[in-house]
């Protein structure tokens, strides 16, 4: 469990992506302040919900799998290999979907989104 509060403590900065917008005839000042914006929309999501949810069933099918290939001790190691697998995964897909998020909203608002 230590290993998975340690990623959620990685992740939880990842609103603060900022795509790679064409800035030519762009007002950077509204640049700057639709991008804080988006942000903030993106933060409605939590990498690290999404981490311990994906670690709290990558453990159980971990447990299962590790239980029918070797007992008890399959069991706990299963667990664990797939729990800390699932947090990953899980945070993973928390903060893909912050940027896209982000670059919709970016896009949304007329940007040229490049990356």
């Amino acid at each position: 469990m230590k290993r998975i509060a340690i990623l959620t403590l990685a992740l939880a900065g990842c609103a603060t992506y900022q795509p790679i917008v064409d800035t030519k005839g762009v007002d950077m000042n509204q640049y700057n302040a639709d991008l804080r914006e988006c942000q903030a929309y993106a933060e409605q999501v939590s990498p690290g919900n999404h981490a311990v949810a994906g670690a709290v069933g990558g453990a159980v099918l971990g447990a299962v799998i590790g239980a029918l290939i070797g007992g008890r001790q399959g069991a706990n190691y299963g667990a664990g290999v797939y729990g800390v697998t699932g947090a990953a995964a899980g945070g993973a897909e928390g903060a893909q979907a912050q940027r896209g998020i982000i670059l919709r909203c970016m896009t949304g608002r007329g940007y040229r989104a490049l990356y």
